[in-house]
């Protein structure tokens, strides 16, 4: 089947597609915070409406409590929609689950932005800054914006062939607490495991490119597992010239165990924590050695000198960031925080640590590694309280799936150039969850920007990325019915 209808589609209805990518902006579905409550519904309800105009049966249907995540009779979280098409009798293509999310974070602080957040503009570049014209919202580009890529090119298809999808077989779940930890999600998708276990590869535009004019697909993104750790010693703050040098510092000893966590080569020092680690292969470190990332240049961004480059001996900054497991303490607190001087020993200090894991890593696993390390370090006299705040599994996706081929076909299609495929340093729990509950696999084929300012204020999506998310979105189905 000929592409160039679509295409051309797309191509006329470019101005029509920003129109009502800014209609969708405008409703401020503003997930954490219960005063948007109402908000998060129309928003829900509006991606419902697009999808049935692109031809998709589409319901939006309600989740639990966030207080209750297992609980789905009461109808308290943020609604999800979840909408099909049939497909073709003849197609004999993967079912594809394509997901996204439609709530968007907070706006604060509100005095940085240059316009309202939930007012889009569409402008053209500054003076000095990179890129091309843009709308900038608040979700343009997390995650209303890339959406919008997936939803453009099915409407090109029904515009053209009177088909959603052109016949290819789709799945589309876009839920509403994304970013508050998507704490309904995993309960609704074992509740509608049966339609969703009829999918074969997930597809996710959340993600980025390499940079303008370089597109890119994900095939692999970490794991988290985070945790708190709270080492209390004496039942109240003590005077510190009565009692220091006589009993533990919480604050002290706390510090001296988490300095263990590394060793000389940088290495986390927890027993086991390496085993299920996949290492790299030779192939892997040749495709990303290949992207000659300037590590100097990243860090001089962030105003590091060259001697900042730290981390796994034996591993480049890039192979440490896409391909290794790490431990990070997040937060650390103890004792008096406030102006001025107060002399105490404080009766507990406390700490956030949090590992980002590769393929094959369980975090259960990890966080239980952990605590068991804790307990074997607990200083004289002291007791820990180990709290568990969650966790998600990372995921590597087979480049040479059939899924994967398609989508690298159409990228190039779409812009004229192969795409790169690369890995994140950061978590996407959805993906692992559907790796754990569903056994699917993601695609990350996502559009974004460095510069796009996520979870910021003045986020934007240029419209370049905007036109080339849609045109690869189109193609994608086109790869498929080709199957």
């Amino acid at each position: 089947m000929s592409t160039n209808g679509v295409l051309s589609w797309l191509e006329s209805n470019q101005d029509a597609a920003v129109d009502r990518l800014v209609d969708w902006l405008k409703i401020k579905s503003i997930s954490t915070d219960p005063a948007y409550k109402d908000d998060c519904v129309a928003a829900a309800n509006w991606a419902a409406r697009a999808l049935e105009e692109c031809g998709f049966s589409a319901k939006v249907i309600p989740t639990g409590d966030p207080d209750h995540p297992g609980d789905l009779s009461n109808g308290g979280g943020h609604p999800i929609v979840l909408a099909h098409n049939e497909g073709d009798p003849s197609y004999k293509g993967p079912h594809v689950l394509f997901y996204g999310h439609y709530d968007v974070q907070p706006v604060d602080p509100l005095n940085l932005w240059e316009s309202d957040p939930f007012n889009p503009v569409v402008r053209d570049a500054r003076k000095g800054e990179p890129g091309g014209r843009r709308v900038v919202a608040r979700g343009a580009v997390d995650d209303k914006g890339q959406v919008t890529t997936f939803l453009e090119a099915m409407r090109a298809w029904k515009a053209t062939t009177g088909k959603a999808a052109g016949g290819a077989s789709y799945t589309i779940l876009l839920e509403g607490e994304e970013e508050t930890g998507s704490v309904n999600l995993e309960a609704f998708v074992k509740a509608h495991k049966k339609t969703l276990g009829e999918c074969d590869v997930c597809l996710i535009s959340d993600t980025g490119m390499l940079g303008r004019g370089k597109p890119a697909i994900t095939y692999g993104v970490r794991g988290l597992a985070y945790t708190e750790v709270t080492l209390h010693a004496s039942n109240q703050d003590l005077h510190s010239g009565l009692w220091g040098g006589r009993c533990p510092n919480p604050i002290t000893e706390l510090a001296r165990v988490l300095a263990q966590l590394h060793d000389k080569k940088r290495r986390i020092t927890i027993p086991g924590f390496y085993d299920d680690v996949v290492p790299l292969t030779k192939q892997e470190r040749a495709n990303w050695a290949a992207l000659k990332f300037n590590q100097k240049a990243a860090l001089k961004q962030i105003g590091l000198p060259p001697a900042a480059d730290i981390g796994e001996a034996g591993y480049t900054a890039l192979e440490r960031e896409w391909g290794r497991p790490t431990a990070e303490i997040n937060g650390i607190i103890g004792g008096y925080t406030g102006k001025g001087a107060k002399t105490v020993i404080a009766s507990h200090a406390s700490a956030k640590v949090s590992f980002r894991l590769v393929a094959n890593q369980d975090p259960r696993k990890i966080t239980k590694l952990f605590f068991k390390w804790c307990k074997d370090h607990t200083p004289p006299g002291c007791r820990w309280e180990l709290t568990d705040h969650h966790g998600g599994f990372g995921v590597t996706t087979p480049i040479d799936s059939p899924g994967m081929r398609a989508a690298s076909r159409a990228l190039k299609r779409a812009g004229g150039r192969s795409p790169a495929l690369i890995k994140s340093g950061g978590s996407i729990p959805v993906a692992g969850m559907l790796k754990d509950v569903l056994g699917l696999d993601t695609i990350f084929m996502g559009f974004g920007l460095d510069d796009d300012r996520v979870h910021s204020p003045n986020e934007k999506f240029e419209l370049d990325c905007l036109t080339l998310g849609a045109r690869s979105h189109a193609l994608m189905v086109d790869e498929l019915l080709a199957l």
